[in-house]
């Protein structure tokens, strides 16, 4: 391995399962300290295992202003810095138009861009000039899906808060950008339909991808490592799709 995260402190929201799982071990194999959050103990200590001994978590629901407060306060006084931060927690359901709830809408919301405003506006007295931000964000919000109307717009509101926070954090020698994924295997994308149509899902997307597969949470973890790494020093503000080319079409 390269090693270009060496001697770096990276915190991923969501870092427990999927996505996240998967650039905490990329971050790990790439000399970075990882501390990874999560809703749930279990799938963090698992993931812990799985990453190795640079790694950490700490369980918070970036819903959750508390969980947020006392997650930064306990960065702080173990770390006192936070070099990457990959605000990534999220998920979304389908519901199409005129089945939508307040439920289902403040629930998305609630993660997907509440949570990730605070947790970036939290973390920010912890970065350091040179610091990178990667906001999770979603080919949904520009490829239209049947009933995902709500998801989509969660992810299109990530998409421009980098727009502006690259302006509001103009000086301060910090980087965001937004790192989105195509269809990616992972508990998340399978969990939307039940386990004996996960297969049919699957191919579905691989049909509508130029590259005629899904993707892998490694092959999403290897474009953060670019994003968190000082190879993309002069990169702030883009979108970076890895998508299988969903939305190059």
């Amino acid at each position: 391995m390269s090693q270009s995260l060496k001697g770096k402190l990276a915190l991923i929201t969501g870092g427990g399962t999927g996505i996240g799982l998967g650039i905490a071990k990329r971050f790990a194999s790439e000399g970075a300290s990882v501390i990874i959050t999560g809703r749930r103990q279990a799938e963090l200590d698992a993931a812990v295992s799985a990453i190795g001994p640079s790694a950490s978590a700490i369980r918070a629901d970036v819903s959750q202003l508390s969980d947020l407060d006392a997650l930064f306060d306990q960065v702080k006084v173990q770390y006192g810095r936070l070099d990457v931060l990959v605000a990534n927690a999220g998920g979304g359901e389908f519901a199409p138009l005129g089945e939508i709830t307040e439920e289902h809408f403040d629930k998305t919301f609630n993660t997907n861009v509440k949570g990730t405003l605070f947790t970036v506006q939290k973390a920010l007295p912890l970065m350091r000039d040179g610091g990178s931000i990667i906001l999770t964000g979603s080919t949904t919000s520009r490829v239209a899906n049947p009933a995902f109307s709500i998801y989509s717009a969660s992810k299109a509101a990530v998409r421009n808060f980098a727009r502006t926070w690259i302006l509001d954090l103009k000086g301060t020698g910090i980087r965001v950008n937004v790192l989105s994924p195509g269809p990616t295997r992972t508990p998340g994308l399978l969990g939307l339909v039940p386990p004996d149509q996960e297969q049919d899902l699957l191919s579905s997307f691989a049909a509508k991808l130029p590259i005629g597969r899904v993707g892998d949470p490694d092959e999403i973890g290897k474009a953060a490592v670019f994003l968190a790494s000082d190879a993309s020093s002069f990169v702030t503000g883009i979108e970076l799709f890895v998508d299988g080319g969903e939305a190059q079409i």
